[in-house]
C-alpha cells in the first residue's frame, strides 16, 4: 500500500502533537519527538513527516533551532493556532470556507499582478501559456502559487499554503483539455493587465475544477 494522501498525514500530525503536548505537558520551548520517532508512530515516511512540520513551522506552532531539534513555539502562536487547526480540523462543513478564503487570496493576488506592469509583464506568464497551448504537463496549483509568491505579500503566501493543505487534491492535477481555454484567457488578461477579465477567467476555471 502506498502512503496516505499528504493533507490526511499533516491532520494526523497536528492530531499527534496536540496529543503530545497535553499527555506530557509539554512547556513553550521544549524539545518534540524526533522526525524518526513520529515516523513510526504515524507509520508514515520521514520525507513525509519532515514536509508536514514545515507547515506547522510556517504556522508558528513549533520552530527549528540551529543544531538541530523542534521545538514548541511561544504559547501565544500555539493557542492561536490551536483555534484555527480546532475550526478546520473538527467540522468538516467548514471545508467549503478554507475554499471560499483560499480563493479569495488568489484572486485578489491575480488583481494586483494586473494593476503592476512589472508583475504582469514577468516571462513566467508567458511560459505557463506555452506549456498549457503545447499540453505539456503542469499542475493548477503551480500557476496559482506562482500568483501569491508574485503579488508580494508573505503572510498571503503562508495563509494559501496552509489553506492549500487543507483543501481536497484537485490543485494537485494537472491542467486539462476541457481546462486550457480559460487558463489561457487568465494568463493573457493578466499579462495585458485585464483585472475584470482575468478574475472572470480565473472563477470560470474554479468552476469546471470543481
Amino acid at each position: 500500500m502506498g502512503e496516505k494522501p499528504a493533507k490526511k498525514i499533516f491532520i494526523q500530525i497536528v492530531k499527534q502533537l496536540h496529543e503530545l503536548i497535553a499527555q506530557q505537558n509539554i512547556q513553550e520551548g521544549q524539545k518534540l519527538p524526533s522526525e524518526r520517532v513520529l515516523s513510526e508512530q504515524l507509520q508514515v515516511g520521514r520525507s513525509s513527516v519532515r514536509e508536514a512540520l514545515r507547515s506547522l513551522e510556517l504556522l508558528g506552532l513549533i520552530e527549528t533551532r540551529h543544531g538541530g531539534g523542534t521545538y514548541l513555539a511561544s504559547m501565544k502562536h500555539h493557542q492561536f493556532v490551536e483555534i484555527v487547526g480546532s475550526f478546520i480540523l473538527q467540522d468538516e462543513k467548514s471545508i467549503a470556507d478554507v475554499h471560499a478564503t483560499r480563493q479569495m487570496h488568489e484572486k485578489e493576488a491575480i488583481r494586483i499582478i494586473c494593476q503592476s506592469k512589472k508583475f504582469r509583464t514577468l516571462p513566467i506568464w508567458e511560459s505557463f501559456f506555452v506549456k498549457v497551448e503545447l499540453d505539456q504537463p503542469l499542475k493548477r496549483e503551480d500557476i496559482l502559487r506562482e500568483c501569491i509568491i508574485v503579488s508580494g505579500n508573505r503572510l498571503a503566501l503562508k495563509i494559501w499554503l496552509q489553506l492549500l493543505a487543507f483543501s481536497d487534491n484537485l490543485l494537485t492535477s494537472e491542467i486539462t483539455a476541457e481546462e486550457k481555454m480559460e487558463v489561457k484567457t487568465l494568463l493573457t488578461s493578466m499579462q495585458m493587465g485585464y483585472t475584470n477579465e482575468a478574475i472572470d477567467a480565473y472563477e470560470k476555471w474554479i468552476k469546471i475544477i470543481k
